[in-house]
């Protein structure tokens, strides 16, 4: 498979990646507005040349059970869904985080709460960054905004998630899920044969040879003094993902009296809002979080300390913000703006934000 330009959406280009990556599995069910996930992937019935196989489970609790499952031998098993969809698969994430499984998810996040509205929102950061499941386990997160980037984090995904034994999420919305723009392919990735996998999953079960001891897969410790030195593990990992794989994006930020800090397709409206912004003669900058967990709090904090204020962008009524306020301890003034429930913000009113919560 040749390096093409196309035309797709994100949802689209999710699946394309998936087979373009060497993907083993997909598990899912429909909902809006991911189902072009699944419906791209029957289409293009990857199983006839890939042997990919793709199954629609009946439940989202069936999907992750069965990414579960697959991922567990040491295969790339995927699924996708959105808020509602996600939320029901925590129980699945937190025993993958415990298992330590590598596998992706990707959310493309409608409004809520409940089964709220199908239109795009950003209000589950917290459900991705603070452990929407139980116990101290954290996903990677990758924020994309853009189709292009939808197409390539899958490839970064796989790679993260056999280097950590890690669950990787990829945090899209129903805009960029949604929208259409040009994308340049990649070269097909072969699935792993039997000898790779085994090679890069040492740890799977994929069967008991006569030099290998039991081996088996599950989050359950009974004794707490050797979960307690698991956890430890799992935070030591959380830490090396911290130093090592922080993603972020600083634009205009060099001279910036004043910064956006954004993620997703918010960070798009944001750059527009700055490029008005710097039309009227105030300078200002945009941070754009690409992983939000592990968050790039030395570097945020850093240009913190040369910014006279800062505003998050974010459609919720104020999530990211949070980790913002942590990472910038500097006594800097900084403010939320958000529209909710299903509402995209125009860069005027992000512009107007500014102007009247951080500049007056």
């Amino acid at each position: 498979m040749a390096r093409e330009l196309k035309l797709m959406k994100g949802n689209e280009a999710i699946a394309r990646a998936m087979i373009a990556s060497g993907t083993d599995g997909y598990f899912g069910y429909p909902i809006t507005p991911q189902s072009e996930v699944m419906e791209t992937l029957m289409a293009e019935k990857p199983w006839e040349e890939t042997g990919m196989v793709v199954l629609q489970a009946e439940s989202e609790m069936a999907s992750i059970n069965m990414v579960y499952g697959g991922a567990a031998t040491g295969k790339k098993v995927a699924t996708s869904s959105s808020s509602p969809g996600i939320s029901l698969m925590q129980e699945g994430l937190t025993y993958l985080a415990g298992a330590e499984i590598p596998c992706l998810i990707v959310n493309v996040m409608r409004g809520g709460p409940g089964l709220g509205t199908i239109q795009p929102s950003q209000s589950d950061y917290f459900q991705s960054v603070k452990g929407g499941g139980h116990g101290d386990y954290q996903l990677y997160t990758l924020a994309p905004a853009s189709v292009q980037e939808m197409y390539d984090f899958v490839f970064d995904a796989w790679d993260i998630a056999f280097k950590y034994r890690n669950p990787v999420l990829i945090l899209s919305d129903g805009a960029i899920g949604q929208c259409m723009e040009k994308l340049y392919t990649r070269d097909y990735v072969p699935r792993w044969t039997e000898e790779e996998r085994r090679a890069n999953a040492p740890w799977g079960t994929w069967g008991k040879p006569a030099n290998r001891p039991h081996n088996i897969i599950t989050s359950l410790e009974l004794d707490s003094a050797r979960q307690e030195v698991f956890n430890h593990k799992l935070q030591a990992k959380y830490e090396v993902m911290k130093e090592k794989e922080v993603k972020y994006e600083m634009i205009n930020c060099d001279d910036a009296e004043y910064i956006f800090v954004a993620y997703g397709s918010s960070s798009r409206i944001a750059m527009k809002a700055m490029q008005m912004a710097r039309e009227k003669g105030i300078k200002v900058g945009l941070f754009r979080l690409i992983t939000l967990f592990p968050f790039p709090t030395k570097q945020l904090a850093e240009v913190a300390q040369h910014v006279k204020g800062i505003l998050c962008v974010e459609m919720s009524a104020g999530q990211m913000i949070e980790d913002v306020r942590l990472a910038t301890q500097c006594g800097v003034k900084t403010e939320h703006f958000g529209r909710f429930g299903g509402i995209i913000p125009t860069p005027t009113e992000v512009l107007e934000a500014l102007e009247n919560k951080i500049i007056k």
